[in-house]
C-alpha cells in the first residue's frame, strides 16, 4: 500500500535521452485501495512535490527533447503528404491535425497526474497510466486493467518495430539514389540494398546500453539537420506560382495525407519520460508551458515545409523530398548520404524501446544464467533486426509504409487512447454540461477510427497494387 509520506524515484531519467527515445518506462504498480472519485484529501497530495529524480531536466532541456521527438525523418515527407491533399488543403489540415495531437496530450497528461494523486505515487509512465485509468475508473472495467496496460505495451513494441521498418527502407532509397547515378551499369534493386544494409544493422544492434548510444543520437541529429539544410536549399531555390498545384487533391487521397502527418508529427509517447524527469513540471502545460511551445513550433515548421516542398516539386514530389533533388549534384548527393547515414544511426535507438519491454516483461525472468542471458540478448536482437529486414524486402516501398505505421499506430496511442482515457476519468459524474466531454471524446474517436480504418484501407491497396511512378 503506498501512502503520501513515502518517495518514489522514476526509474527513467532523461540524462541520456534522445530524440527517438519515447518510452515511459516508470514501471510502478498501481496501489490497492479506495477507488473512489478524486476527494478532498486526494487534492492535497501533490504528485510534483514527491518526485525523486537524479538527473532532472531543465525546462529549456525538456523542450529541446519534445522538439527533438517530432523533428525527425518524418519532416522529409510532408510535402508528399501536401501532394495527396492539396496545397491550401495541406496547410490547413496540418494545421489543425497538430492542434488535434497536441489536445491529446493535453488530456493525457492531465488525467496521468489525476491518477498521481488518486494513487499517491508520483509518477506513471504512458502504460501505466492507461492501466491505472481502467483501476480507478468504473467499477465494472476495473479487471481489464492489466490487460490494457499490456495491450498498450504491445502496441508501442509494434509501433516502433514498424517505425524501424520504415527506417530501413529511408536507408536503402537513399544509397540506392546516389550509387545508382554513380554506377548506372550496376542494375541493383532497392530489395538487394536492403539486404546489404542488415550486416552493418545487426552489429549496431548489438549496442545496449541506453547511454552508450547518446553518441549515435548525437551524429544523427548532426546528419539530419545538414541535410535538411542542404534541403531546404533546393526548396527555394525555385518557387513557382501557388496556381502551378491544385489546392485540393480530392477526396481519394487524403487518407495518406491524415496517415503521413500522424506519422510525421506524433509524439506522444515522448510525452511522459519528459514531464516525469522535469524539475520544474507545472511548467509542462498551460500557456505558454513547454508542450505548446514545442508543438506550435513544430506545426507551424512542418506546413510550411510541406507547402513550399510541395509548391517547389509539384506532383512529382516523391515519398522523401530527398529523392526530388537533383542526384547529379553533389550536394544532393550529400543528402542523401547524410540522412541514411542520420537514420542508420537512430535504428539502434528506435529499437531499444520494443526490445527493453519484451526482455523485461518477457524474457528476463525466462532465462537465467549470465551467459544464456547474454546469448538471449543477442538472438533477440537479430531475431528483430531480421524481421524488420523481412518486412521491408517484402514491402520497399516508403509511402504505404509510412502511411500504415501512421494509420495503425500512431493515430490508435495519440488520438483513441487519450480520448478513452479521458473518457473512463470523469465518467462517474464528470462528464460536464450535456456531457460535453463525453461527445468531444466521441467525436476525437471518429476521427482516429477514421485515420485508422481509412488510412490502413489505402496503404494496403498501395501495398498490394504498386503502382510505379
Amino acid at each position: 500500500m503506498s501512502n503520501g509520506n513515502k518517495n518514489y524515484q522514476a526509474t527513467l531519467t532523461v540524462e541520456n535521452f534522445s530524440s527517438t527515445t519515447k518510452l515511459a518506462s516508470n514501471e510502478i504498480a498501481i496501489p490497492v485501495g479506495s477507488k473512489e472519485s478524486l476527494n478532498e484529501k486526494d487534492e492535497l497530495y501533490n504528485p510534483f512535490d514527491y518526485r525523486q529524480v537524479e538527473h532532472p531536466t531543465s525546462t529549456v532541456g525538456s523542450l529541446i527533447h519534445l522538439l527533438k521527438s517530432s523533428l525527425g525523418t518524418g519532416i522529409l515527407a510532408i510535402p508528399n503528404a501536401f501532394k495527396n491533399a492539396g496545397l491550401i488543403f495541406g496547410f490547413v489540415g496540418t494545421i489543425v491535425l497538430g492542434f488535434l495531437c497536441t489536445y491529446c496530450v493535453h488530456i493525457f497528461v492531465k488525467a496521468s497526474h489525476v491518477i498521481c494523486q488518486k494513487s499517491k505515487i508520483p509518477v506513471l509512465g504512458f502504460s501505466e497510466t492507461c492501466g491505472a485509468v481502467f483501476e480507478y475508473g468504473p467499477k465494472r472495467l476495473r479487471k481489464f486493467s492489466t490487460a490494457v496496460k499490456y495491450t498498450v505495451d504491445i502496441a508501442f513494441c509494434i509501433t516502433y518495430f514498424m517505425g524501424n521498418c520504415v527506417y530501413v527502407v529511408f536507408i536503402a532509397e537513399s544509397l540506392m539514389e546516389v550509387f545508382t547515378h554513380w554506377f548506372p551499369e550496376t542494375e541493383i534493386n532497392v530489395r538487394l540494398y536492403i539486404v546489404m544494409v542488415m550486416g552493418f544493422l545487426l552489429i549496431s544492434a548489438q549496442v545496449r546500453e541506453l547511454k552508450h548510444l547518446v553518441p549515435f543520437s548525437l551524429l544523427a541529429n548532426i546528419c539530419l539537420v545538414g541535410a535538411f539544410g542542404i534541403t531546404l536549399y533546393y526548396m527555394f531555390l525555385k518557387i513557382n506560382p501557388i496556381s502551378s498545384v491544385p489546392g485540393f487533391s480530392g477526396f481519394s487521397t487524403l487518407p495518406m495525407f491524415f496517415s503521413t502527418v500522424i506519422f510525421a508529427i506524433e509524439g506522444i509517447g515522448v510525452v511522459m519520460p519528459v514531464e516525469n524527469t522535469m524539475n520544474k513540471p507545472q511548467q509542462f502545460l498551460g500557456c505558454p508551458g513547454v508542450l505548446n511551445v514545442a508543438m506550435t513550433s513544430v506545426v507551424l515548421l512542418y506546413s510550411v515545409i510541406g507547402f513550399f516542398g510541395y509548391l517547389r516539386f509539384g506532383e512529382g514530389t516523391k515519398p522523401s523530398i530527398s529523392l526530388n533533388l537533383p542526384v547529379e549534384e553533389i550536394p544532393a548527393q550529400v543528402v542523401n548520404v547524410l540522412i541514411a547515414i542520420s537514420v542508420y544511426l537512430s535504428y539502434n535507438l528506435q529499437m531499444y524501446i520494443p526490445l527493453d519491454i519484451i526482455w523485461r516483461k518477457v524474457l528476463s525472468d525466462r532465462i537465467h544464467g549470465t551467459a544464456k542471458r547474454h546469448i538471449g540478448q543477442v538472438v533477440m536482437r537479430c531475431v528483430f533486426v531480421g524481421g524488420t529486414i523481412a518486412v521491408a524486402v517484402a514491402v520497399p516501398n516508403l509511402e504505404p509504409i509510412i502511411g500504415l505505421v501512421g494509420a495503425i499506430c500512431y493515430s490508435t496511442l495519440g488520438i483513441l487512447v487519450p480520448a478513452i482515457v479521458d473518457t473512463l476519468l470523469h465518467w462517474e459524474g464528470e462528464l460536464g454540461f450535456l456531457k460535453w466531454r463525453l461527445i468531444k471524446n466521441i467525436i476525437l474517436g471518429i476521427c482516429a477510427i477514421f485515420a485508422l480504418v481509412a488510412g490502413t484501407v489505402q496503404s494496403l491497396d498501395q501495398i498490394i497494387n504498386p503502382v510505379d511512378k
